[in-house]
């Protein structure tokens, strides 16, 4: 299994949780991102930087991604691509997101999607706390526990 990590949003507060599981299991790592993202020096991790562009590093990685392989996202349709080769998602909270749940968060996105380009003001995530990564630690040990043992 390797571990993709969608660089350019990835919360600082992650970063010292994924190192430990990378360094612990010898998981072979790529962060893709279109500027520099330090998660930290590994021999087990690739840095790809990917030209500037909405969608740039999501393309990259649906490439690049094989079945049963793990990838750390906030982005839903980069899920929903990932899923549907047959790998796996979780979010920066620590949703895991699979083929039973990932059409629902797809809709519910495109749905605030349309809302905010309505002009309607929503609110957007609650800012990042250590509660989340909490919860996404636990999340990333639960699946890495069954999908790496």
């Amino acid at each position: 299994m390797t571990l993709y990590i969608d660089g350019d949003a990835f919360p600082n507060l992650l970063k010292p949780i994924v190192f430990r599981s990378i360094e612990r299991l010898s998981l072979p790592t790529v962060v893709v991102s279109n500027k520099r993202i330090d998660i930290g020096k590994s021999k087990l991790i690739r840095y790809l930087i990917v030209e500037q562009g909405a969608d740039e590093a999501d393309h990259l990685i649906v490439e690049m991604v094989k079945p049963g392989d793990l990838v750390i996202t906030a982005d839903i349709p980069l899920a929903d691509r990932v899923i549907s080769k047959n790998a796996h998602a979780i979010d920066h909270r620590g949703e895991l997101y699979s083929v039973d749940n990932i059409k629902q968060y797809l809709a519910m996105r495109n749905l605030m999607e349309k809302i905010r380009e309505s002009g309607e003001m929503t609110k957007g995530p609650k800012a990042f706390a250590s509660k989340d990564a909490h919860a996404f630690a636990n999340q990333l040990h639960r699946f890495l526990t069954k999908h790496h043992g």
